[in-house]
């Protein structure tokens, strides 16, 4: 008995050692939602650029839609903007595709400026001062992005910033497969 109790703590180290591995080897941005899958959440809010105009859900219905969560708090939303940008103005996307903001948890005038300095690629930004629809959505912070298919159902959420490489391996065959099932009237 003695001795067996002299290897408890490799034993113990051994099994550390497989969890701490299990976890290396997890992707951060591919974070759970259980919203994928189900229809987009009801809401009413304002846009950034009119704070007496409200949008909701049917707002954002009938097309491919990109929904990113963005603010100017966020460093790495500054990062991804170039890449927004080049999605926005890509000929072959925009007749299928929608990119709309999320202003998430930010000062209204700060966020107008920040547009106003870096350009804007969305149709236009949610303003989601208090996080509400963030709520809803399983935001934890930015940047995150959404997508949701022509019927409204969100099919995939990525947290974390899009560049050129995240952009082809974890959206473009998604988009495609959204694309053509809209022309085929699925």
């Amino acid at each position: 008995m003695n001795k067996m109790i002299r290897f408890l703590p490799l034993v113990l180290v051994i099994a550390l050692g497989v969890v701490l591995y299990r976890g290396l080897s997890l992707n951060p941005q591919d974070m759970p939602s259980a919203l994928v899958g189900k229809v987009m959440p009801e809401f009413s809010l304002t846009t950034l650029n009119n704070a007496n105009k409200l949008v909701s859900k049917t707002d954002l219905a009938g097309d491919i839609i990109l929904l990113n969560v963005w603010a100017t708090w966020c460093p790495t939303c500054k990062y991804e903007h170039p890449y927004l940008l080049d999605i926005s103005k890509n000929a072959q996307l925009s007749p299928y595709v929608k990119l709309y903001g999320l202003n998430y948890k930010d000062d209204r005038l700060a966020a107008k400026q920040w547009l106003t300095t870096y350009e804007d690629p969305y149709q236009f930004s949610i303003f989601d001062e208090e996080g509400t629809l963030g709520l809803d959505l399983g935001v934890f912070g930015a940047p995150e992005t959404f997508v949701i298919d022509h019927h409204g159902i969100i099919r995939k959420r990525f947290a974390g910033a899009i560049d050129t490489r995240v952009w082809r391996k974890e959206f473009e065959p998604l988009i495609k497969q959204l694309i053509s099932e809209k022309q085929q009237g699925k």
